[in-house]
């Protein structure tokens, strides 16, 4: 009996470390050298701080919201932030580039998470460090949330565009705006709820924003992307002008892998702004 209540202990304790709080063991054993091969980072939030649900309502679309420290400027600007999930199957959640144009670093957008799991936003500004923002989320199933019934209305609006900025919009000032976009961002884990198969992946997987041919945001993203993506994020308008939105989609034959993929379309919405 003792034996038994031995192992049991054993087991209940190897079980909670896997779902601990401040779990890095993916970090440590691959993310950080399959990303950030001999590259020191600091666990820091004086140069960005994440902000995240500690208990997700939705783990199909959990907001997760990225805040810079510093503005953006040619002398000093945040250069590129990467997002991952650590225990969804494929933890890689974006990887966006940002410009002094950009005025601000901010980013907000909804993700899937598929199981508790520390999210982390490494930043790297342009004198070429790095420093790491991380909180914890509870959430659960999020990457193989079943497809809703009306998958064949949500491809025919695939690739329709909306922008939407804040009032008042002042020349020269970083200004706030929402890019949505229309796509299912199949993950290849889900199952059609009509014809009870898994759907292949389909995903946006390379998104441009520029105001004035300028570039603004650029990101290399992939299926942790909750379904109609919706991104909120800065430009400065020293103008009046076009703010542009250029993006292209990709289906993988693996949800983990892209070996085997292929490109879908390319779409291109824009709006004009007048401040």
């Amino acid at each position: 009996m003792k034996t038994f209540s031995f192992i049991l202990s054993v087991l209940l304790s190897l079980s909670s470390n896997v779902f601990a709080e401040g779990d890095d063991i993916t970090w440590n054993s691959t993310l950080k050298t399959q990303f950030f091969n001999g590259k020191s980072i600091e666990e820091s939030n004086d140069t960005i701080d994440l902000e995240v649900p500690y208990r997700a309502e939705d783990p199909a679309i959990v907001p997760i919201k990225v805040t810079s420290k510093l503005a953006q400027s040619k002398e000093h600007y945040i250069k590129k932030i990467w997002l991952f999930v650590d225990k969804n199957p494929f933890p890689f959640v974006g990887e966006f580039e940002f410009f002094p144009e950009s005025g601000k670093a901010d980013l907000a957008m909804r993700v899937r998470v598929n199981t508790y799991s520390n999210i982390r936003a490494i930043a790297e500004t342009n004198d070429g460090k790095f420093s790491m923002s991380k909180k914890f989320v509870k959430a659960s199933g999020g990457c193989s949330a079943p497809i809703g019934a009306n998958l064949d209305e949500a491809m025919s609006r695939l690739g329709k565009v909306k922008f939407r900025l804040d009032e008042g919009v002042t020349a020269g000032q970083a200004s706030l705006a929402q890019l949505m976009i229309s796509h299912p961002n199949l993950t290849g884990m889900q199952m059609d709820q009509i014809t009870r198969f898994v759907r292949k992946s389909h995903f946006i997987d390379q998104l441009k924003v520029s105001f004035n041919d300028k570039p603004v945001l650029k990101a290399k993203i992939d299926i942790a992307i909750s379904a109609d993506p919706n991104f909120r994020f800065y430009f400065v308008p020293d103008r009046p002008g076009e703010l542009k939105a250029e993006f292209s989609d990709l289906s993988c034959e693996s949800p983990v892998s892209r070996d085997v993929c292929k490109n879908v379309g390319h779409y291109s919405q824009t709006y004009t702004v007048n401040p």
